[in-house]
């Protein structure tokens, strides 16, 4: 009984930290109108929030709260789902949720991050308008994350991804300016695209393997290929179907992700967006494509050569392009943002060596992977959330986010200055802090799998992206906390005294950048803990032997990265990167943007122009005398066997199994309601007709008029309903209010 009963409240816990949200965002958002109406009519001017913003406070930290309470309670067995929630009737299939050692820890870390950077948005948001849009959104993208990455089966996932997309499009939007728009237009277009091939995939998943369920997966693969193992052929087209769904799904998780080619909104999205939604945008929203491509690769594709070959492919060029990118960047989120990819690269390196097949005897690399792709993605976490929330207190102050524009803010700001530089060592693989950890894993599975040429480029590639990191981090640290303004007047007002961040404020990045130190500090207790609490979602059961992080074996591939980041930094950001004033150039070449290099020429030109040049093609083939006269001969004598075949099949089943049977009560007209109707108000006639309507009575047959308004009415709705132009009309219907929204919200 016990046993039940707490299954019971743990499963009330888990509805709630999904669904929550969502009523907590509408509640925050009329509580914010109601208190601007009351402020407006006191002030006459529109204001007000303070209800709002202490209601949204309180709500993240009671989904912290209880996101908390039901890990530490349910956890126990990271080697299956330990709870289990199920939605039946839901969209069809239902909607289906677990909660395991990976989900539990994950979890926490999303609602930590929303406390966070809901806590730093009080204060950034003093200013702004449209606040209580930017709050509705703030709360329902963490109901539709937490949906994300407890969810139990792909089409769940697939539900609740979408709605993320969507509702974490206003964040990019929330400024409402050119950049800020055509970035979310860009975020938008992703996110479709990724949306309706990441559905063209479960389809064909579904329809190859019959489930959906993240945890039946690789038995209904092994199934599938024992009961065709006789058939070369069926194994071939087997293999084949679950490499075409899979490639749909990494294309829609892989867009989330930020991984290459499909990054473009990163660099756009994060310089425009608030940085309290950059934050969740980088640290967390990211990860929601890295959970999926996660099961992709443990699930779906075990030990798959070609699967990982892609995917180590793939995370190579992330990582490197990403980290080129922020070498260049002067802007501080960008660099922030271009940093994102770089470090989704290196996740995807983890995963891609997870699912590489090995030697016998020589599984040891994988649980090196497991451990570092599961750690790299909190660091990331984490770090993002220090990094992002202190570009915030900076922008509140300086509103500016260029470098040159930045440069010397931080100079006598010690708690903002230590706060940052926790990040910055942390995502440069500084031993002593979370991110040299997670690297060091990553890069000694690479080395204990061994491998010729392609695994030593490989290597060569990670250690040289992760000296780029250095580099880049040191450039944006020198230039905001080191260095002096070109502008001496501007260096003065950054100089003095005074309060720059509030007490909230502080606490938020205090207690975010005191999260990621301790976590860092330790590797044995806290983060091989969680890493093998994760595994299990991982379909690993071995634990591996203990990692000595400060051996010089280990301390040695660190040791590189930052003397190739030191290498980088003097030689080319200092020397090229910069002019005679000491001011940062952006010599990155314009035209070098694969959004419109690529991108929008091949969807708002190449397709455009191949598709009307296909229906002129078929119009000039069907508007040819001889092939018309054709086509309709042969459509006309089709038509008419079909129709006399037709005809005569309902005349014979009107002779035989439809044969009309005499009713007793059969009505000439109408129906029940309608002789009902009509009935009374004969009887009401008749009534006045020998009262107050004797000198000109009424006589109608009300029966009859009901019934033949009755049968207009459902002519009427079968024609409307019927007619292309009913859809169209609630298409634009629902366009229009959404139009509205945006503008009034």
């Amino acid at each position: 009984m016990d046993l039940v009963w707490r299954v019971t409240k743990l499963e009330t816990g888990l509805a709630f930290l999904i669904f929550f949200p969502f009523a907590a965002g509408l509640l925050a958002y009329l509580a914010g109108r109601a208190d601007g109406k009351k402020e407006a009519n006191a002030r006459g001017q529109e204001s007000g929030g303070t209800l709002r913003d202490l209601l949204v406070a309180s709500f993240v930290v009671l989904e912290f709260i209880v996101m908390t309470i039901v890990s530490f309670s349910a956890m126990g067995n990271g080697a299956k789902p330990i709870l289990s929630l199920d939605i039946p009737g839901v969209c069809g299939l239902g909607l289906h949720f677990a909660l395991d050692g990976f989900r539990c820890i994950y979890g926490c870390v999303a609602a930590f991050m929303w406390m966070m950077a809901a806590i730093l948005s009080r204060e950034y948001f003093v200013h702004h308008h449209h606040r209580g849009r930017f709050y509705l959104f703030l709360l329902w993208t963490l109901g539709a994350t937490m949906g994300v990455f407890l969810s139990a089966d792909l089409y769940t996932t697939f539900v609740f991804f979408e709605i993320m997309s969507f509702t974490s499009y206003v964040w990019v939007a929330q400024e409402e300016n050119g950049p800020a728009l055509r970035a979310a237009a860009t975020y938008l277009a992703v996110a479709v695209t990724g949306g309706l091939v990441m559905l063209m995939g479960i389809f064909l998943l579904y329809h190859q393997l019959g489930t959906l369920t993240i945890q039946e997966l690789p038995s209904a693969v092994a199934a599938c290929q024992q009961k065709n193992a006789l058939n070369a052929g069926a194994v071939r087209q087997q293999k084949n179907t679950l490499y075409a769904a899979g490639a749909c799904l990494l294309f829609g998780f892989g867009a989330k992700a930020g991984a290459f080619p499909l990054h473009i909104w990163l660099p756009k999205a994060h310089p425009v967006a608030p940085a309290p939604a950059s934050a969740l945008l980088s640290g967390i929203l990211t990860k929601t494509g890295i959970y999926g491509i996660l099961i992709l690769g443990c699930c779906l594709f075990p030990q798959d050569r070609a699967w990982s070959l892609l995917i180590l492919a793939l995370g190579a060029a992330t990582m490197l392009g990403g980290a080129v990118l922020a070498v260049f960047s002067v802007d501080l989120k960008r660099t922030l943002a271009c940093s994102s990819m770089s470090q989704i690269g290196f996740i995807l390196i983890g995963i891609g060596m997870l699912s590489l097949p090995g030697t016998e005897g020589n599984a040891e690399y994988r649980t090196l992977a497991a451990h570092g792709t599961f750690l790299h993605m909190v660091n990331h976490s984490l770090i993002k959330l220090v990094l992002f929330l202190a570009a915030g207190a900076i922008y509140m102050n300086a509103h500016a986010l260029n470098l040159n524009d930045i440069r010397g803010f931080g100079r006598k700001k010690p708690l903002l200055k230590a706060i940052f530089l926790t990040g910055t060592l942390a995502i440069g693989g500084i031993p002593l802090f979370g991110g040299y950890v997670s690297k060091t894993l990553l890069h000694e599975s690479i080395v204990e799998y061994g491998g010729g040429l392609g695994m030593r480029l490989l290597e060569y590639t990670f250690l040289f992206s992760g000296g780029l990191t250095v580099a880049y981090m040191t450039k944006l640290f020198v230039a905001i906390f080191i260095e002096k303004n070109g502008n001496p007047a501007l260096q003065e007002k950054y100089d003095r005294r005074g309060k720059y961040m509030k007490p909230a404020s502080i606490l938020a990045l205090a207690g975010s950048a005191a999260v990621l130190f301790i976590w860092g500090l330790c590797p044995y207790n806290l983060m091989d803990r969680a890493a093998e609490l994760a595994q299990g979602f991982l379909q690993l059961t071995e634990t591996g032997h203990t990692v000595n992080y400060f051996s010089p074996g280990n301390l040695k591939g660190g040791l590189i990265s930052i003397g190739i980041g030191a290498a980088v930094y003097l030689a080319f950001i200092r020397r090229l990167l910069r002019n005679s004033k000491g001011e940062y150039i952006d010599i990155w070449p314009k035209w070098l943007d694969l959004e419109e290099l690529l991108y929008r020429p091949l969807m708002l030109r190449f397709l455009p122009w191949l598709l009307g040049g296909i229906c002129n093609a078929l119009d000039r083939i069907l508007s040819s005398p001889l092939i018309l006269k054709t086509l309709s001969t042969i459509a006309g004598a089709l038509c008419r066997i079909l129709d006399s075949l037709a005809d005569g099949l309902v005349v014979t089943l009107r002779k035989t199994l439809y044969r009309d049977s005499p009713l007793p009560h059969e009505r000439p007209e109408g129906n029940v309601l309608t002789e009902s109707l009509g009935r009374a108000l004969n009887a009401i006639q008749a009534l006045g007709n020998h009262t107050w309507r004797r000198k000109s009575p009424l006589h109608r047959d009300y029966v009859h008029l009901a019934a033949v308004k009755n049968e207009q009415f459902r002519e009427t709705n079968r024609i409307i309903q019927r007619s292309l132009s009913f859809g169209l009309l609630l298409f634009c219907i629902g366009l229009a209010l959404t139009l509205l929204y945006l503008i009034w919200w």
